[in-house]
C-alpha cells in the first residue's frame, strides 16, 4: 500500500491531482489507514496511468469517465468505445485545420516584418491593432 504522496511521485503527477481525479470519479477512493491516511493500491497507480495516457492523447475528463465506465463491463460491446474514439478523432482533426488555419495567418503576419524597422512601423503590430478594430489594413514594409 502506498499513501498519496508516493502515488503522486509513482505516477508523475501532483498530490491535487489525485485528490482531484478521486472527486470526479476517475480513481476510485482508496481504503484508509487507522491513522486515516488514504492507502492505494496498484490497481491505483494502473488506473491513474490510464488517466494520464488519455490525457496525453488529449481526451477531455468525461470521455475518459466514460472509457472508464465501459472497460467496467467485459459484456459491453467494443463498438461503443470504437464509438467515442471516433468522435475524438473527429475534434482532433478539426482542431489541427484550425491549427492549420491559424499557422498560415501567423505566417502571413510574420512575412509583413521588414526588419530593421522601429516597433511604430511594425507591420504585424499593424496588422493586429487593424485586425482588432476590424477593420482590414495595407500591408505595409
Amino acid at each position: 500500500m502506498m499513501k498519496i504522496g508516493e502515488l503522486a511521485h509513482k505516477a508523475g503527477v501532483d498530490v491535487q491531482t489525485i485528490r482531484y481525479y478521486e472527486r470526479e470519479g476517475l480513481l476510485a477512493a482508496p481504503a484508509r489507514t487507522g491513522s486515516g491516511y488514504r492507502a492505494y493500491g496498484p490497481d491505483h497507480l494502473e488506473r491513474l496511468n490510464f488517466v494520464r495516457h488519455c490525457r496525453s492523447l488529449d481526451m477531455p475528463l468525461a470521455e475518459i469517465k466514460r472509457l472508464i465506465e465501459l472497460s467496467s463491463d467485459q459484456r459491453v460491446s467494443c463498438d461503443q468505445v470504437d464509438a467515442l474514439v471516433r468522435a475524438h478523432l473527429q475534434r482532433v482533426q478539426t482542431k489541427r485545420k484550425a491549427l492549420q488555419t491559424l499557422e498560415a495567418q501567423l505566417e502571413t503576419l510574420s512575412a509583413q516584418c521588414a526588419s530593421g524597422h522601429r516597433v511604430a512601423d511594425c507591420g504585424i503590430l499593424e496588422e493586429l491593432i487593424h485586425a482588432a478594430h476590424g477593420e482590414a489594413s495595407a500591408c505595409h514594409s
